[in-house]
């Protein structure tokens, strides 16, 4: 269960980071109006905590 959901946070993260930073650096690629900074923070978050999920769960 533990694995399942650090693999989902993972994959969900490292989407939303590379997203938030392509639409840093080419301003209107988001839909809804999201703020690019706030995506790739969230993102980073996301991926960070999936991949030290899966770094403390025994196999």
């Amino acid at each position: 269960m533990k694995r399942t959901l650090a693999l989902v946070f993972t994959i969900v993260g490292a989407v939303a980071l590379a997203a938030g930073v392509l639409a840093i650096f080419n301003p209107g690629q988001l839909a809804l109006g999201q703020n690019a900074w706030g995506v790739a923070i969230v993102g980073g978050i996301f991926f960070i905590t999936g991949m030290g999920l899966l770094r403390s769960v025994p196999d």
